[in-house]
């Protein structure tokens, strides 16, 4: 098979295609943009499961569209929170760790900046007002004991008219989980259960399954993940 390896001149340097020229500009002013820390190893390790984290962070944008301000609990590396971010007029995280959140503000760029820090919920609610806040893949690192606490100060902060949406793995996908993910998931919960808890908080609650990227309302107990989209806070 013919090759070509000679060293490309600045000349050579163009795309072939003169649109893709920005390509190549972008990375000369600004460099490469990275992956997040949890981000990096689902790529290296299953490219397909940072898709599917990635198209929960697609819903949630959509759910929350054209809010004032959100607040993510849980961040993590925060790679999909740039997507919730595109939709909403302002945008704060958070997460327990300060190892991921030193390593969001490394990332951070000019142009999709926000304030990100360092809380546990279970220690007090976050000050403020929103009126949106989501957390994905945390409940279910929350011991059922200590549940009641992290979810009184999650919402302590929703204004009386926000929205709130609660995604986690079921509890019935939980056979088919990794050793990795089964040792962090310590509440898992189906349908109905994870249901039920929120219309403690809320007046409206409306579920969805989601398998793959697919977010739809089939048969909850046949679903890897569940949403929870709640509204009128009790």
């Amino acid at each position: 098979m013919p090759t070509n390896n000679k060293p490309l001149n600045d000349e050579d340097k163009k795309t072939r295609e003169p649109q893709y020229q920005e390509c190549l500009d972008a990375v000369s002013d600004r460099g490469f943009e990275r992956l997040g820390l949890r981000s990096s190893q689902s790529w290296h390790d299953d490219p397909k499961h940072l898709l599917f984290r990635i198209s929960r962070y697609k819903f949630v944008a959509k759910m929350l569209a054209g809010s004032e301000h959100v607040l993510e609990i849980g961040c993590g590396d925060a790679f999909g929170t740039r997507l919730v971010q595109q939709e909403v007029k302002a945008l704060s995280a958070t997460d327990f760790d300060p190892l991921f959140v030193e390593d969001v503000k490394a990332r951070m760029v000019e142009r999709w900046r926000f304030p990100v820090f360092t809380h546990d919920l279970l220690d007090g609610p976050i000050p403020g007002n929103f009126d949106g806040i989501f957390a994905l893949d945390v409940l279910e690192h929350i011991a059922s004991k200590d549940e009641r606490i992290f979810l009184d100060n999650a919402f302590a902060p929703l204004s009386q008219h926000g929205v709130a949406i609660i995604g986690m793995p079921s509890l019935e996908s939980q056979a088919y989980a990794s050793p990795t993910s089964r040792a962090g998931h310590v509440n898992c919960k189906s349908m109905p259960q994870l249901k039920k808890l929120m219309q403690s908080y809320f007046h409206n609650v409306f579920m969805f399954s989601m398998n793959d990227e697919v977010v739809h309302t089939g048969h909850h107990a046949m679903a890897h993940y569940l949403f929870a989209v709640c509204a009128g806070k009790k």
